[in-house]
């Protein structure tokens, strides 16, 4: 067992210095042009079945090391200068083949740290999205504030702020190194929602430290306390290995990634609280599947629930049996 996360008996530095020890090598990125760009369906509350865009930009890495993050392979070791993220968001709208209706501008941190996203390029930014009827940021909550009005005054669409809140699990939590709490989550809920800003959270699909049946549950509880704070939206990650701090839990015992079928499973039962819509990232999807047969209808099957927020009939397969359970 890594005594590094054991409850909360190590200071912070301890922790941050174990988990930037393990990381494999950073790509290489230009500070003037994003990591990545994408087109995508989303739903929105509406109900309606948007044309969104995701741009991943670059810039320097967040400051909290969290144990399951592998952000920071595709962010810098400086700030950028000023005038380089418009830039990188010039580039992507270049290259995307449809306008989008929404747009969600992540970049690998707090949308709201300085350091990262100089504050002098809103007006810029907010001029080169002007077309997008919702537009999505992340940030950490203890970095939500007074900026994210500024910059919500600047848009003429409806604004979404999204933040991991990971899990509510009161051990594993502290765990990840994220340092926040639950309140430092539901104060900055209430603060956004105050504003007429929309909010997400990001839950995690079995963190480190627990095991597939119980991490299903913990998801679930994960979603009810965000809906419970008034939350719009909560997005389900699948923890995926690769990022060295994980790579050596695992060698421990102490973590392996979700199955499809937990992922799966998790959607289907949070989509169940109908307090809110519940998607599930379909980012690499195979690398999660312990099952060849029914992997594409379990992909199918996800993104269904994505775009409908209604479950459609279980996969029923051959190989792995009807309702087969990998834990």
């Amino acid at each position: 067992m890594n005594l590094f996360f054991v409850g909360s008996i190590y200071p912070d530095h301890n922790r941050t210095a174990w988990i930037t020890a393990q990381r494999p090598a950073r790509s290489s990125v230009d500070p003037f042009k994003p990591y990545g760009f994408f087109l995508e369906q989303e739903r929105a509350s509406s109900g309606r079945v948007l044309v969104s865009a995701g741009i991943l930009l670059t810039n320097k890495e967040c400051p909290w090391r969290c144990l399951m993050c592998d952000l920071w392979r595709n962010t810098l070791t400086h700030s950028v200068p000023r005038g380089a993220i418009p830039q990188q968001i010039d580039f992507a709208l270049a290259q995307l083949t449809a306008r989008p209706e929404q747009l969600k501008i992540y970049n690998s941190g707090s949308f709201f740290d300085p350091a990262a996203i100089p504050s002098d390029d809103y007006p810029a930014i907010a001029q080169r999205i002007c077309f997008a009827q919702h537009v999505i940021v992340e940030s950490h909550p203890r970095l939500v504030g007074q900026e994210a009005l500024r910059f919500r005054d600047l848009l003429d669409g409806s604004f979404e702020v999204a933040m991991g809140l990971e899990t509510v699990h009161p051990d594993i939590l502290p765990r990840l190194n994220k340092r926040f709490t639950l309140e430092h989550f539901s104060r900055s809920t209430a603060f956004l929602r105050n504003e007429g800003i929309q909010v997400r959270a990001f839950v995690l699909v079995k963190p480190p430290f627990l095991g597939e049946e119980e991490a299903i549950a913990w998801a679930v509880k994960s979603a009810r306390f965000a809906f419970s704070c008034g939350v719009n939206v909560v997005s389900l990650i699948p923890t995926r290995s690769g990022n060295g701090a994980l790579d050596r839990l695992a060698d421990s015992g102490e973590f392996a990634m979700p199955s499809l079928l937990a992922l799966e499973q998790s959607l289907e039962q949070s989509l169940q609280l109908r307090t809110g819509r519940v998607f599930a990232d379909t980012w690499d999807l195979e690398k999660f599947s312990t099952c060849s047969t029914c992997f594409n209808q379990r992909e199918q099957r996800i993104h269904a629930m994505n775009l409908t927020q209604a479950s459609p009939p279980p996969v029923q397969c051959s190989a792995c049996g009807p309702g087969a359970r990998t834990f």
